[in-house]
């Protein structure tokens, strides 16, 4: 709490603050009399003197409520309960909710439009602290400012003060929504979920911002033309706007209002996806050939190079680590070997048929299954199954020959030695082809 001297020389401040609000509500009534109408100008000047309005506020002020959350959102008739909160802070942080704006949300209000202007009036800030704030704080500068009488000063801060809280007990009802949610002792609590306005205009506030500011507008001209830009531009595709209160939208919240009725919402849909066209393993004899359909994959160019650069590295050493970090590279491999017979799969059976065509017969078998189903010879070849242990014998010795370096050489031996470092992998491969 200020000092006295401190509070006096604050409420002088606010004193001044508050006459130069009511002046500026004041004179656009006055500009709208005739000349003549004199009884109704002293009317006006009196209701708008600071003892005669505060006290009017006070007492208005219990028509409205500051929440975060609330229920006309639902329905503009529904009348129960409304919610101030800055949300659950055990809230994971991957959910979005109010309680991800942390300290920035904005507060709304609802009740009776008439009397708005009192909330307004609370929003009015002296040295950083609103009159809410203060009235909140019980401030004594805001009670010398307000009136010489201290039990009337503190009456009026209480009742600004009683803004946040709920009017009456908490209730629900019949057009808002409630979820009946059933306990172990056969009782339920029935929960009432609130649209939270605070959230909603931090969401319209930043789309709008990223659409309409000068700076979004000059980002998206220089895209427009190809040119370099400061700025970042977003877009918002298939955006939909959510209208409340249809013409009088401060009949919904004062938030509602200052949006106009708006409410953006994101295009909640699962994407589109348009896979690239298969491109057959045509006039060659092995996916498995070195610089070949199966080498020229992006991913399995990237594993060969690191696997290669590894074994370059440790080439005169051995242990643990190097053991696990090899198998796990050729592990990945083994996947990428997968990936691509599913890709092939979802071709047109009977592709390997064709003239264009040679891969062996054992890659046949794996790559086009189906073919067995329009096909009797292909399918005897088929359901013979010795083409698995030659498609993994084909898969080891195209890694053999992509790894060969000065360090990495692989003779007669050292191929043997590989061979057997892969047995494991080649294990799990077939064991994943016995599963097709």
């Amino acid at each position: 709490m200020a000092s006295p001297d401190i509070a006096t020389q604050q409420a002088v401040l606010i004193r001044t603050e508050i006459l130069r609000f009511l002046a500026e509500r004041l004179q656009p009534k006055l500009d709208k009399l005739k000349d003549d109408d004199d009884e109704t100008r002293r009317k006006l000047i009196d209701e708008h003197q600071p003892a005669a309005w505060i006290a009017s506020a006070a007492r208005r002020v219990g028509w409205i409520q500051q929440v975060s959350h609330a229920l006309k959102f639902t329905h503009p008739s529904a009348d129960g309960s409304n919610l101030s909160s800055s949300g659950n802070p055990d809230a994971d942080a991957l959910e979005l909710g109010t309680h991800s704006l942390r300290d920035e949300w904005t507060p709304d209000v609802v009740g009776n439009a008439a009397a708005l202007d009192v909330y307004k009036f609370l929003c009015l800030t002296i040295d950083g602290r609103s009159l809410l704030e203060r009235a909140m704080a019980r401030d004594l500068a805001l009670a010398k400012a307000f009136s010489d009488d201290e039990d009337e000063a503190a009456e009026w801060m209480a009742a600004f003060a009683a803004l946040p809280e709920p009017k009456g007990g908490l209730s629900s009802h019949k057009l808002a929504k409630q979820l009946y949610w059933p306990m172990d002792d056969g009782a339920y609590h029935l929960l009432a979920p609130l649209f939270s306005s605070s959230l909603a205009h931090a969401v319209y506030q930043r789309i709008s911002d990223d659409r309409f500011s000068d700076d979004a507008k000059a980002a998206q001209k220089a895209w427009n033309a190809r040119e370099w830009h400061s700025s970042t531009y977003r877009t918002y595709p298939n955006l939909a706007i959510q209208s409340f209160g249809g013409s009088k939208p401060q009949n919904i919240s004062q938030l509602n209002s200052e949006r106009r009725g708006q409410n953006y919402l994101l295009a909640s849909v699962p994407p589109t996806w348009k896979s690239a066209a298969i491109r057959l393993p045509l006039k060659t004899d092995s996916v498995f050939v070195v610089k070949g359909y199966f080498g020229y994959r992006h991913r399995v160019s990237q594993l060969v190079e690191a696997l290669r650069d590894f074994l370059k590295r440790a080439a005169d050493a051995n242990n643990v680590r190097i053991r696990n970090t090899r198998h796990q590279l050729v592990a990945d491999l083994c996947d990428q070997v997968l990936q691509m017979a599913a890709e092939l799969r979802e071709a047109e059976p009977g592709w390997t048929a064709t003239e264009a065509c040679q891969l062996n017969l054992a890659e046949q078998c794996w790559l086009d299954p189906e073919r067995s189903l329009m096909d009797e010879t292909f399918a005897v070849h088929y359901r013979q199954d010795d083409w698995k242990q030659e498609v993994c014998q084909r898969f080891a010795n195209w890694l053999n020959a992509s790894l060969q370096t000065d360090k990495t050489f692989f003779g007669a031996d050292e191929a043997a030695e590989w061979k057997g470092m892969l047995e494991q992998e080649l294990k799990m491969l077939r064991e994943d082809l016995d599963d097709e």
